[in-house]
């Protein structure tokens, strides 16, 4: 969780599933998707459903938040 939100404040976007495992130290995207499919069924991260674009991860919104 650290690392998506400080990587949110360095570059304005949540990083993809290879920059993830690249700053972890993970080689394999399989296992970097399986911990963000974790987090996401709990309600700690999200994804945008757009079609297309890159799989970026960030926090998710809170209800009442600017």
């Amino acid at each position: 969780m650290r690392l998506i939100r400080s990587w949110i404040t360095e570059h304005g976007e949540g990083p993809t599933i290879r920059q993830i495992g690249a700053r972890v130290g993970l080689s394999s995207t399989s296992s970097v998707a399986y911990q963000l499919a974790q987090l996401e069924k709990r309600g700690l991260i999200s994804r945008p459903a757009v079609t297309g674009a890159p799989a970026a991860w960030s926090p998710p919104s809170r209800p009442g938040a600017a």
